[in-house]
């Protein structure tokens, strides 16, 4: 299947590790396709030669430098700049088919089949079902499709601001037209929707093949001990189901890491691994407390203390407790 391909784009160095782990987890499953990465001319050397240990091709995107229809576009929409470097992936024509996966995405199983679906699929989103989550989609590469993408970004921009509004706006029939384009949640389980409907989670969250790390906190973000196998960061904003989280951390840590410290040498860089650090018993107590009213506006942004006050157990508990 050397015409076919798994897609992702990462702008900076931040988003290049959550494209090394992504890359990781599909070689993990023994995937049988390409791996390509789009990266930003600010992802640096080290961590350009780490992706490509990982992926097949890492191919230099720029839109603003480019001087092709992209750059002509821009000049019209210069606030679409990153959704300009996304759609970038309908250019790899030498692939007859391609899924595209977010950098802020982890494989938990082999997804080769998603190569059996037409263009455009994916999954709907969490927060407007009738909208597609733009963080896994199949397509098909094509110069033709490219430029009318560029031209409606012209013509109507994102009604979001970024490229979910802009794939929603161009294939605007995903919602009724093919059933079949419809991928199931578990290709693209964002880690808030775990929350928002519990009782599902318990249900089908074990089949989940892929996790979506949506909201503002990536998985990044955090600091892990691999000892003790244990994750802090800013607990107030996780978004992330902490086993997941933990499957992510255990990747980058065992896979990741010891590529990267080859690639810095003597030059330090962190990696958000600390062995032996004193971890609190209680993040939460930590936290300023919110009042309710706070709380609630947390929820509502995505935002929501999930290893602390709102984890799992807790709401879980108050679930049972309303149930009994």
């Amino acid at each position: 299947m050397a015409d076919q391909a798994f897609v992702t784009l990462a702008t900076n160095d931040s988003y290049a590790r959550g494209a090394m782990v992504l890359g990781k987890s599909l070689r993990n499953h023994n995937t049988s396709r390409k791996l390509v990465a789009l990266i930003g001319p600010q992802v640096s050397e080290p961590c350009q030669s780490v992706l490509k240990r990982i992926y097949d091709e890492v191919r230099m995107v720029d839109v603003l430098d480019s001087g092709d229809t992209a750059h002509l576009a821009m000049m019209k929409r210069p606030d679409l700049g990153v959704t300009f470097t996304k759609l970038h992936c309908w250019t790899l024509t030498h692939y007859s088919k391609c899924v595209f996966m977010d950098a802020d995405t982890l494989v938990l199983s082999n997804i080769d089949e998603l190569f059996d679906r037409e263009e455009l699929s994916a999954a709907p989103d969490p927060g407007w079902p009738d909208c597609f989550n733009s963080g896994v989609f199949v397509f098909c590469p094509s110069m033709e499709t490219y430029g009318k993408l560029l031209q409606y970004c012209t013509e109507h921009g994102s009604f979001d601001g970024g490229d979910q509004g802009v794939l929603n706006g161009f294939f605007s029939n995903w919602a009724t037209a093919d059933i079949s384009k419809h991928l199931p949640f578990i290709y693209n389980l964002s880690s808030i929707a775990i929350y928002t409907y519990l009782p599902a989670f318990k249900q089908y969250g074990g089949n989940a093949k892929v996790v979506h790390f949506l909201g503002k906190t990536k998985p990044w973000s955090y600091t892990f001990d691999p000892k003790a196998k244990r994750i802090t960061g800013s607990t107030h904003e996780a978004t992330a189901h902490p086993t997941f989280l933990l499957d992510w951390w255990s990747l980058f840590s065992s896979a990741v890491v010891p590529m990267l410290q080859e690639q810095y040498g003597d030059q330090p860089f962190h990696s958000g691994c600390v062995e032996g650090e004193s971890f609190p018993s209680h993040a939460q107590a930590l936290q300023p407390q919110l009042s309710s009213e706070e709380r609630k506006e947390k929820w509502e942004q995505g935002q929501a203390d999930y290893m602390g006050m709102d984890s799992f157990d807790n709401i879980k508990r108050k679930l049972d407790t309303f149930l009994k």
